[in-house]
C-alpha cells in the first residue's frame, strides 16, 4: 500500500478544525432567534411607553383640574369624562341609546368610506391611465378639493336634507380625494416595461390594468385607506353637526351648546376608539392583501430610518 501516513498532530489538527467551523444552518437559527427577541424586547418597550404617556396624560389632567391649576368647567376632567360615559351607557343621551348614536355615525362613515374609496380608485386609476383625461379634468379635481369641507357639508345638507344621505355624501367626497391622488400617483409610477412587457405577450389593455397596474399600485391604494377612514369619521360628524337628527356629532353639538367639556371629550373617546378598531383592521387587510411583498426585519428599517435622518 503506497502513501504518505498522516502525523498523529496533523490529524488531531485537521479535527480540532473542522470541530470549530461553525455550522450554517445552527448560525442562521441563533440570528433569526436573537432577531426576534430584539424585536419583541422593541414592542414591549413601545407598550411601555405607550402606557406610561398615557397615565402621565391622564394623571397630570386630572391633578391639574383637582388642585384648580386649570378650571374643569373650561377643560374637563377624566373623572368627569368617565362618569359622563357611564351615565350615557346607562341611561341613554337625549336622543337615544348611546349604542344607537355610535351606529348611525359608523353607518354612515362606512357607506361614505366604501363610496369615496370606489370612485377614487375608478377615477385615480382611469386618469392614470389615460392623460387626456387626465388633462381635462386635473384642473376641475384640484379646484373641488381646495373647497372648504363645511361648505359642502352644507350645501349637502340643504340638497339632500338632515338625513344619512348628507352625511355619506360629505364622507365620500373627503375619501374620495385621499385615495384619488394616491391611485392616480401609483398608477403613473408603475414600471412602464412591466406595460410594455404584457403588451408584447398579447395581453388587452384590460389584462394590464387588471394584472400588472392594479397589483402595482397596491401598495399606494392601500396606504391611503389608513388616513380615509378617518376622513370618513370627520366626514360623518361635520355632516350631523352641522345638522342632524341622530348621531355622535349631534351629541357633540348639545354638549357644547350645553357647556359640557365632559360630553365633548366623552364622544371624541369614543370617535378615537372607533378610528384605532378601524385602524386596525385595515392593517389585517394590508397584510393579507400585500402578503407578496418581501418581509423586512426590524433592525433594517430602525437601519435605514437612522440613515434617512443621519
Amino acid at each position: 500500500m503506497s502513501g504518505r501516513a498522516v502525523s498523529p498532530d496533523a490529524a488531531a489538527l485537521a479535527a480540532g478544525r473542522s470541530a470549530i467551523q461553525p455550522d450554517p444552518a445552527a448560525e442562521e437559527t441563533a440570528i433569526s432567534a436573537r432577531a426576534r427577541q430584539r424585536a419583541r424586547r422593541r414592542r414591549q418597550l413601545i407598550w411601555a411607553a405607550r402606557a406610561g404617556t398615557l397615565v402621565l396624560l391622564v394623571g397630570g389632567w386630572q391633578l391639574f383640574t383637582a388642585w384648580k391649576i386649570v378650571d374643569p368647567f373650561f377643560f374637563g376632567q377624566p373623572s368627569g369624562i368617565w362618569h359622563q360615559l357611564t351615565d350615557w351607557a346607562k341611561h341613554g343621551t337625549a336622543y337615544g341609546s348611546l349604542w344607537l348614536q355610535v351606529w348611525i355615525t359608523m353607518k354612515e362613515a362606512l357607506l361614505g368610506f366604501a363610496l369615496g374609496v370606489a370612485a377614487g380608485i375608478i377615477f385615480g386609476v382611469l386618469l392614470g391611465q389615460v392623460r387626456f383625461l387626465a388633462d381635462v379634468l386635473g384642473p376641475y379635481i384640484k379646484a373641488m378639493n381646495a373647497l372648504p369641507r363645511i361648505v359642502l357639508g352644507s350645501i349637502f345638507v340643504v340638497w339632500l336634507g338632515l338625513g344619512t344621505t348628507s352625511k355619506v355624501m360629505l364622507a365620500a367626497v373627503l375619501v374620495f380625494f385621499v385615495v384619488f391622488f394616491n391611485a392616480f400617483q401609483g398608477v403613473r409610477e408603475v414600471d412602464r416595461n412591466f406595460i410594455a412587457s404584457a403588451r408584447v405577450l398579447g395581453a388587452s389593455r384590460f389584462q394590464i390594468v387588471r394584472h400588472v397596474v392594479l397589483p402595482s399600485a397596491l401598495t399606494w391604494i392601500i396606504a391611503s385607506l389608513h388616513v380615509a377612514f378617518g376622513f370618513a369619521i370627520i366626514g360623518a360628524i361635520v355632516g350631523e353637526f352641522l345638522g342632524a337628527q341622530k348621531g355622535l356629532g349631534l351629541v357633540i353639538a348639545t354638549a357644547q351648546n350645553n357647556f359640557n367639556p365632559d360630553g365633548v371629550f366623552a364622544a371624541m373617546l369614543i370617535i378615537a376608539i372607533l378610528a384605532l378598531t378601524a385602524e386596525g383592521l385595515i392593517g389585517q387587510l394590508e397584510r393579507r392583501l400585500l402578503a407578496w411583498r418581501p418581509a423586512v426585519s426590524t433592525d433594517a428599517a430602525i437601519a435605514s430610518t437612522d440613515a434617512a435622518i443621519a
